[in-house]
């Protein structure tokens, strides 16, 4: 399993990361086009009537999308981080909303309740993800739409090995196989990527249809199910497990925190690369990571020049 790829590793990083979420990491991996784009296929006919789930919510980056289709008040925003989620409750265009904490394979709410389901960047913490896309299917209403959006296993080799050491990437051909294993019609997808990125699979927004009432016909069975993160006891952790989840955490939020700067620098460099995207404009504190980074590069090239 990925280093991030597990509930109670996801919410240890997510309690740091959450501090400079919105900031630092959706401005780059995850940009109000990409957002756009993808809420763009989403049936939001009629959305003054339509009730949607939103599920990993985080920072409510994605709802901030969701809440210019519907109102906000029909809007229920669900999350394992109470981190992530106290941000997204003080957003003045969110406070409307439902906030509930919990889980994505095993959300907190009856079958054929939602009109809409949407999930973005959460199937990348999620063990088991055939289990999520099942329970996406359970909470809507029959007609209505599930919508997922995640980043897609790269192609450079070495990407490909930093990207599934750090979490779950899955190969494209896996979310069009959750869906029809879950029992979706009608699916439909569209590709997001940032301006910086070459290849345009970069990331996937998959919908499908919920033809009838009920739980998912999947017969799909967890192989190696995991105890729900806001009902585990934490007594019952022993000191190994302590420390592997200490030592995890550690090494993916450093993998994770090098891919912030890796991605800026090939935000300012898309020029140079010949890629001709509109750019986004960056952040103070985008800028400030900038400064930091040459301040860096510059004291390296002048310790290496006065060695010598």
């Amino acid at each position: 399993m990925r280093l991030m790829q597990h509930k109670q590793e996801a919410y240890w990083f997510y309690r740091y990361l959450s501090i400079f979420y919105d900031k630092l990491v959706n401005p780059l991996f995850w940009t109000a086009r990409m957002r756009d784009k993808s809420l763009d296929i989403g049936h939001w006919e009629d959305g003054e009537n339509l009730k949607v789930i939103d599920v990993g919510s985080g920072t409510g980056f994605t709802t901030e999308g969701i809440v210019q289709r519907v109102p906000a008040g029909n809007v229920t925003c669900v999350d394992q981080s109470p981190h992530q989620m106290g941000h997204a409750k003080v957003k003045p265009e969110l406070r409307e909303c439902t906030f509930r904490e919990g889980d994505a394979e095993n959300i907190p709410f009856a079958d054929d309740t939602f009109d809409r389901y949407v999930s973005a960047g959460s199937i990348e913490y999620w063990p088991d993800p055939q289990l999520g896309v099942n329970e996406s299917y359970r909470v809507i209403k029959p007609g209505g739409w599930a919508l997922l959006i995640g980043p897609i296993e790269p192609v450079n080799p070495i990407s490909k090995f930093a990207a599934n050491t750090w979490m779950l990437f899955p190969p494209e051909e896996d979310y069009h196989a959750y869906y029809e294993e879950a029992g979706f019609e009608n699916v439909q997808h569209t590709y997001v990527a940032p301006h910086w990125q070459e290849n345009e699979r970069y990331g996937i927004a998959i919908i499908g249809q919920k033809p009838k009432a009920g739980k998912s016909p999947s017969t799909y069975r967890p192989v190696a199910p995991e105890q729900s993160l806001v009902d585990a006891n934490p007594e019952g952790f022993d000191l190994g497990r302590n420390l592997l989840l200490a030592g995890r955490v550690l090494l993916g939020s450093t993998a994770g925190f090098i891919f912030i700067p890796m991605a800026l620098l090939a935000s300012v460099s898309a020029p140079l690369r010949g890629i001709d995207a509109e750019p986004e404009p960056l952040n103070d504190e985008q800028k400030v990571v900038l400064i930091g980074l040459g301040v860096a590069a510059g004291a390296w090239v002048l310790h290496r020049l006065f060695r010598r």
